[in-house]
């Protein structure tokens, strides 16, 4: 096989998309009637984390147990990349001893230098300018919820972080617009929106204007990790971007509501939203298990009729 790595949302293809959820809905479905698959009795997934985490770390974890394989979880302030080791000799050796691994760290850059030197695919668990399945796991849940997500609006309101970016980069895939609504001074990177001159991105000023007619609302924290620093200035400059009843009000009747969690009640979303009929929350931190289970078949053993 073609060695793989999926270090953002831009490297598949729509059709390799298609595939991926259809093996997910059959994995799935596998996991609801309690019928074992595991593939990959022999294989190994080793995690490693820069950053905290535990959806990530539990998703991933559960997910290769339950196909088979065996997890080794590394903490980098627990081995020699803590004390300075360089990242290109860490790929070299851990993907001699593993079959595939997921990193979650800081800079994209340093998953790129980890996968350039890697024998073995690499999956980014999450880098301050990308979450790519996080947005396979919010996609796959709109389609269970909603159908095809093409045609559709999805709103972001807050900040322009990782989440923002990928959901910029699945547009262009697969044919859906974003409308953002962040405060001045946060607004998405030049260069991030990848999507040129086909309309699929548009900035809105106002947050309602944003969410007006969206089929899909989403957000995320006003502070990230690592900025911790900035919290009470964001908590300020924010206020104004909360998803709330009367947001949801002025999208679409039918639109849905998803946050990559954790939250926080009371800033970036209001608990009667959260925790409202419109909001799919759960069932989208459950999809990360069901995607990230397909995604890990497809970089190890390809294509599966089964």
């Amino acid at each position: 096989m073609e060695l793989r790595h999926y270090l953002q949302f831009s490297d598949f293809t729509p059709n390799e998309y298609e595939y991926l959820f259809a093996r997910t809905r059959w994995i799935k479905d596998k996991f609801k009637r309690y019928e074992p698959y595991q593939p990959l009795a022999d294989r190994t997934l080793a995690m490693v984390f820069e950053k905290h985490s535990t959806r990530t770390r539990v998703s991933f974890e559960a997910g290769m147990n339950q196909l088979g394989g065996s997890v080794i979880t590394l903490m980098t302030r627990d081995t020699q990349m803590g004390r300075g080791e360089p990242i290109e000799d860490v790929a070299r050796v851990i993907s001699r001893m593993v079959d595939i691994i997921m990193i979650r760290t800081y800079e994209q850059s340093i998953i790129e230098r980890f996968s350039a030197h890697s024998r073995v695919p690499v999956i980014n668990g999450l880098t301050n300018e990308y979450h790519p399945c996080q947005i396979m796991g919010d996609i796959f849940t709109y389609t269970e919820h909603r159908g095809s997500i093409k045609g559709k609006t999805v709103a972001w309101i807050g900040d322009s972080n990782n989440v923002c970016n990928t959901w910029l980069q699945a547009a262009k895939i697969f044919g859906f617009s974003v409308h953002v609504s962040t405060p001045p001074g946060y607004e998405v990177e030049s260069g991030r929106s990848d999507t040129g001159d086909t309309g699929h991105f548009e900035t809105f000023a106002d947050p309602l204007d944003a969410a007006r007619g969206a089929d899909l609302v989403t957000t995320d924290v006003w502070t990230s990790m690592g900025m911790e620093a900035e919290d009470a200035e964001r908590k300020h400059d924010f206020e104004d971007w909360q998803v709330d009843a009367e947001m949801m009000r002025v999208a679409n009747e039918d639109a849905l509501f998803m946050h990559c969690l954790p939250a926080h009640r009371g800033e970036e979303v209001t608990a009667e939203v959260i925790d409202g009929p419109q909001s799919v929350v759960w069932d989208e931190a459950e999809n990360r298990l069901h995607v990230q289970k397909a995604l890990i078949e497809f970089l190890l053993i390809g294509r599966t009729i089964v």
